[in-house]
């Protein structure tokens, strides 16, 4: 049956994690979908297959075996402290918060695991905030990494496409980009677009935009789920919150291929769909430039223990909460008030211990192995070998033997904004001198003990205190650290259903949309501030409300 023969009751724009899920959810219901990517066969499952898998669940065994208390209540409160909710059209994206928060404090974890997913035995504590007990951050650690990291979490829905499609429930149609929404007195009732050439480009990578042919199709409901706008830096420029941030950096690297380039979302704008929160975005400070490169200016972040030490442009070491690990935007501001890049200096005890890359190409242990491959990974001597290879290969890693000549080593990166050794070397003696005593007036050394006093921290992720000028605890090793673009926390305004609303607020008939296209959930559910774990998870929960509702 060819897909013009195929009569769809739901076209679904978007094939990554919340687009198959949403297919899911409506083939459950008997709805026959049609479900159209701009990209080929191989990219199957979006940016999702690029994560590391990590999902925020509450009161999980996992939690409660490493001794950690979690509740609905705690989750609850440490979002909406982070969310900061302070618009009149936040309502939505309030409300659909509160239900992501119950379902990953109930059903989510079931449902997950009734899919095939299995989860890391260490949970991550990731985005820890820093300040009150009433504001940014998670309280506990809640990121439960997926065996397979981002594999893992789209392995299942891949799979379930694959059987639908063989049983004739859905109707698969790649290289398919949509080009127009069709409306029908107010309501959206079908899609145009063209047929780009097929392409053999491995997953990631750009592909061809030439046309070959075009396409209509009429259904009953559209559901968009065509992602955010992070591959296109002029577009994160244009909507880049001055206000809160500073100016944006000339120069970022990218998190995401370029295909994420957010023109669904002006499509549906023109079709009569409202956006909210646009200026709400969440990108990294960790970024460093790929040495083997994916897409275009690929980008990887590291994900950081709590011991490097934060420099900004100027050499100044950053005050807290501006530690590793603990508040993202809070430290995006910080360190564009000094410039556009920052450093972390270490030593090779704290790499070996504390630096993870984010992404599942960059951890195969958990991607491809189990426990023994972990093990070696993780707990063996030196860092992961992908770390390694970043040590060795990236271009924004510095190695060496004492801090002159890693100084110097900086200042050849970035001989625009020289760094003073005498300032760097008195600040590091500074910190060094504050580990003889078990307290401590350094807020990093306080945060570090803090860590260690957990479990998973102490085990696997957080490197004992020690001396960063000591010899024996080398090499030295700086690494610039560049601004990297990943997620829009804005986008669609939706309902808890996932119905797509005009400006005014009223429903726009037929059309539905879920994960980052529109902020995960009725148009930014993460307000100001993401908790990690939240956007694989918005993705599952945003896809679940529009496949039982379109």
């Amino acid at each position: 049956m060819s897909e013009h023969d195929f009569k769809a009751d739901v076209i679904i724009v978007g094939a990554g994690l919340a687009g198959m899920v949403a297919t899911h959810e409506a083939v459950l219901r008997g709805r026959r979908v049609l479900l159209l990517d701009q990209e080929a066969p191989q990219s199957l499952g979006g940016q999702a297959f690029w994560s590391l898998g990590g999902l925020f669940m509450v009161d999980t065994p996992e939690q409660r075996r490493l001794g950690i208390r979690d509740s609905a209540e705690l989750a609850l409160s440490d979002w909406m402290g982070s969310a900061q909710f302070d618009r009149e059209e936040d309502a939505n994206p309030r409300a659909c918060a509160e239900d992501f928060i119950d379902w990953a404090a109930g059903g989510m974890r079931q449902w997950c695991h009734d899919l095939g997913m299995r989860w890391f035995p260490v949970v991550g504590w990731a985005e820890r905030g820093g300040a009150l007990a009433g504001g940014h951050g998670n309280s506990v650690p809640r990121f439960h990494i997926t065996w397979g990291t981002g594999t893992g979490v789209v392995r299942p829905f891949v799979r379930l496409m694959t059987d639908y499609a063989a049983a004739g429930k859905i109707r698969l149609a790649f290289r398919h980009r949509v080009t127009e929404l069709v409306t029908t007195d107010g309501h959206v009732t079908g899609v145009r677009g063209d047929v780009l050439e097929d392409s053999t480009a491995a997953r990631g990578q750009s592909t061809s935009r030439n046309v070959t042919g075009a396409f209509e199709h009429a259904s009953e409901a559209v559901v968009l789920t065509t992602g955010g706008i992070g591959g296109d830096h002029d577009l994160v420029r244009a909507n880049w919150p001055r206000d809160r941030l500073g100016a944006p950096p000339a120069r970022m690297v990218a998190g995401v291929p370029d295909y994420v380039d957010g023109k669904m979302q002006g499509i549906a704008v023109e079709a009569g769909a409202g956006t909210i929160n646009t200026d709400r975005m969440w990108h990294y400070c960790e970024g460093v430039e790929n040495w083997n490169p994916i897409w275009p200016n690929h980008g990887i972040r590291i994900l950081p223990g709590p011991s490097s030490l934060w420099f900004d442009a100027k050499g100044t070491r950053m005050q807290a909460p501006c530690l590793p690990g603990f508040d993202t935007l809070g430290t995006l501001r910080r360190i564009l008030q000094a410039g556009e890049h920052s450093w972390f200096i270490l030593t090779q005890k704290i790499i070996e211990k504390e630096f993870a890359l984010s992404g599942s190409e960059q951890n195969p242990d958990l991607t491809e192995g189990g426990w023994r491959e972990v093990l070696q990974a993780r707990l063996g001597k030196g860092a992961t070998p992908a770390v390694e290879a970043f040590k060795q290969k990236g271009p924004d890693f510095v190695v060496a033997d004492d801090l002159e000549t890693l100084v110097a080593g900086m200042n050849r990166l970035t001989p625009e904004h020289p760094l003073a050794l005498e300032h760097i070397r008195a600040q590091i003696r500074a910190r060094d001198l504050q580990l003889t005593n078990p307290f401590s007036k350094d807020a990093q050394i306080t945060a570090i003990r803090g860590a260690r006093a957990y479990r998973g921290d102490r085990l696997i992720r957080t490197a004992k205190p020690h001396e960063i000028l000591d010899p024996k605890n080398g090499p030295l090793i700086a690494v610039r650290l560049n601004v990297i673009t990943r997620k829009s926390l804005g986008g669609l305004h939706t309902d808890r259903q996932g119905r797509v609303l005009r400006p005014d607020g009223t429903v726009l008939p037929g059309l539905f949309a879920a994960g980052e296209v529109c902020g995960f959930g009725g148009g930014g559910y993460h307000g100001y501030n993401a908790l990690e774990g939240t956007f694989l998870g918005g993705c599952l929960h945003s896809g679940r409300m529009a496949g039982q509702t379109a």
